[in-house]
């Protein structure tokens, strides 16, 4: 039957307003419901927390930053790792909570240690220095000291050239020429000079040399230019060292040594010994490396057969003697020219090329800031020419870079496996800027999965703490050790990397770098996975059964370490340990039981005067790294320490496969980090 217009409006109708109806409960039951969610939500403790540089959400720690409360067996089983959490604070701290005062607080025999005593004092000066750096108008008069200081000496600052006598250059500049702006393409460098005598060597590594009682004799000197200006307080950088051998080298023939020294770690030395660069072999700006002062036999044979028509023609029977002496001779005047050209360094002694060398990766000619010649030669004068018209800024604004991309990224709520501490100096701006820039690039450091800071301490210059602070303030990835930084105290910041990992970002495993290692990221977390996940972990590139040094830059006395071996220790560039390690030193640390007992640690007769607890007195020791390994040693005695050693920790330098590469100058550091990006290899920009 056909129903009409009318009847079938009336049957529709109520369907459709069923299905409005059907729809607007159901948005209704779904904002009732959301509404709720976020209420339980804010309850639970759910916000968003502002990170170093950002904000991110996540749950909120019920527990406080600082640990009050301890395991009475701290490392008895490791704990099962928890996830990360943004720390219940509205901003992440920039200055380490290392409880420092707490810690100096016990004494020996009525007096502090020595190297207790240095830390007490730079523990106060530091902490007064920072507070002053935090005064408003504290920047801008510096700022006005600077700019009145700089406007005054800009006019002479540049010269075009620069001539010293050799009676100037020995007792006024002690033997160092200042090269005010450096070096520049052309510049040129000439020294008027006379090798002394060859004189008795009694020096052991050189006696070894000899034919049983008799001595070497040894005529050399050596010529450097360094980077006075790069880093203070610092062995300075040799860009070109040059050493003329007349004796004494272990060939007993005259050479020529070139080379380049980077933080005591020299390059591969390039020997001129006599002989002619071969054809085949690269040229520096179209001259030969070497050139010959020794007439080669089988060289002579190869021309004499080659020529042999013209000598029967003209009738010669016997060659003339062309012989090249070696350029320097004891006793005689000599005029050497150093040029800079496009490829490299030129040496030229009495008007003929000697020698070139090309640059190397790493050091650039602004770094060559002063000119120093020692050894067995009198230097009648210098003179340098062609020098830069223009001042290169040794001021951060040079080195840093303040671009976004450069920041830290924010923290977000994701597990942190690594956090990786890098000990940096405060006018090491150059260094951090080339981390930055190079592998804390890595898409795990920027996903937050490894997190990496630097961890300075206080400079002496207020100038600097205050550049410090911006510089911490834009990157978001400095954390500043309130004390006064000194090389035998580099073992408090160790320590402020262990409480920063374990308290702030939770993290699995916690790393210690220096700011010249390069550290292939995602091969060092894969290694830390390898590990079985119930023992404490400690990797690196181990030392076994180290002496101690007695003399030296690294000299220890008998009093801070009296027995004849070291425990086992991983070399400081770049070493691993699980955060159960990490948690008992900076525990130990605060309750002052990381002691300075400046004898062996476990004679109990000489430390019987501090509070002894389950363990034996755990010693503080000016070395970091042994420091660390005593520590772990101790741990070790009571629970097994997985130890794992790898050569690819590299110590010195860098080797083909590197997990981590040392001494690198902050060239190389983006010359690594090409490498990898452009060819997937973990390639060696080595010098």
């Amino acid at each position: 039957m056909k129903r009409s217009k009318s009847e079938q409006s009336s049957f529709m109708l109520p369907n459709r307003l069923t299905l409005i109806q059907f729809f607007m409960a159901v948005m209704l039951l779904y904002l009732l419901f959301t509404t709720f969610e976020i209420h339980i939500a804010s309850k639970a403790g759910l916000s968003s927390v502002s990170t170093e540089k950002g904000t991110t959400s996540g749950f909120r720690l019920s527990t406080p930053l600082l640990l009050e409360k301890e395991p009475a067996e701290p490392f008895a089983i490791r704990p099962k790792y928890k996830p990360f959490r943004v720390p219940n604070r509205s901003k992440l701290q920039k200055v380490s909570t290392l409880r420092f005062n707490e810690s100096f607080t016990i004494i020996k025999n009525g007096e502090f240690s020595k190297l207790h005593k240095a830390a007490k004092h730079a523990w106060v000066a530091g902490k007064k220095l920072w507070q002053e750096v935090e005064v408003t108008n504290f920047e801008a008069k510096f700022k006005n000291e600077n700019q009145k200081k700089n406007k005054k000496n800009d006019s002479d600052s540049c010269p075009n050239s620069v001539s010293i006598s050799g009676l100037e250059f020995r007792d006024k500049f002690k033997r160092v020429m200042a090269l005010p702006c450096g070096l520049t393409l052309w510049s040129h460098v000439t020294v008027v000079g006379t090798p002394r005598r060859a004189h008795a060597e009694r020096d052991p590594k050189i006696a070894l040399l000899g034919e049983g009682d008799e001595a070497i004799m040894v005529s050399q000197f050596m010529m450097d230019l360094q980077g006075l200006k790069t880093v203070e307080n610092e062995e300075p950088p040799r860009i070109l060292h040059l050493n003329p051998r007349l004796k004494g080298d272990w060939s007993g023939k005259p050479v020529i040594e070139h080379n380049t020294c980077y933080r005591m770690q020299w390059g591969s030395a390039y020997r001129c010994e006599g002989w002619k660069s071969p054809p085949d072999e690269e040229t520096v700006d179209g001259q030969v490396k070497c050139e010959n002062w020794i007439l080669d036999d089988n060289s002579r044979s190869e021309e004499l057969k080659a020529t042999w028509w013209l000598n029967r023609l003209i009738g010669r029977k016997k060659h003339v003697p062309l012989d090249w002496p070696y350029p320097f001779a004891e006793g005689k005047l000599f005029v050497m020219s150093l040029s800079a050209g496009l490829e490299g360094y030129h040496v030229s002694v009495d008007g003929r090329h000697v020698a070139s060398f090309p640059y190397r990766t790493g050091f650039a000619l602004e770094d060559a800031t002063g000119l120093s010649i020692n050894g067995d030669v009198d230097v009648h004068s210098i003179f340098a020419a062609s020098l830069p018209a223009s001042h290169p800024s040794y001021a951060p604004q040079l080195h840093l870079e303040l671009l976004p991309q450069w920041k830290a990224p924010p923290l977000r709520n994701l597990t942190v496996e690594l956090f990786i501490g890098i000990l940096s100096a405060g006018n090491h701006f150059a260094e951090r800027m080339a981390v930055r820039k190079s592998w804390m690039q890595h898409e795990l450091i920027k996903s937050s999965h490894v997190v990496a800071r630097f961890f300075v301490a206080v400079h002496a210059r207020k100038d600097i703490n205050v550049d410090i602070k911006k510089e911490a303030e834009y990157f978001g990835d400095i954390i500043i050790v309130p004390y006064m930084d000194h090389y035998d105290l580099v073992v408090l910041k160790t320590i402020a990397i262990c409480e920063y990992g374990i308290r702030t970002l939770h993290a699995k495993y916690i790393m210690k770098g220096d700011d010249d290692t390069f550290v292939r990221v995602d091969s060092i977390i894969s290694e830390a996975r390898k590990a079985e996940s119930d023992r404490s972990l400690y990797m690196g590139n181990m030392n076994y059964h180290h002496t101690p040094l007695r003399s030296g830059k690294w000299a220890v006395t008998y009093e801070e370490w009296v027995e004849a071996e070291y425990p086992t220790y991983a070399n400081g560039p770049g070493y691993i340990i699980s955060s159960d390690i990490a948690q008992f030193v900076v525990s130990e640390f605060e309750k002052s039981r990381l002691n300075v007992c400046s004898q062996f640690i476990f004679s109990s007769r000489f430390c019987s005067h501090i509070i002894i607890t389950n363990f034996d007195a755990m010693q503080l020791f000016k070395m970091e790294d042994v420091s660390m390994g005593m520590w772990i040693d101790q741990i070790n005695k009571r629970r097994a320490v997985k130890y794992v050693h790898s050569l690819n920790f590299c110590q010195f330098g860098c080797i083909d496969d590197y997990y981590t590469a040392h001494y690198q100058s902050p060239r190389q550091m983006t010359c690594l980090w090409d490498k990898l990006q452009q060819q997937g290899k973990p390639l060696c920009c080595n010098i």
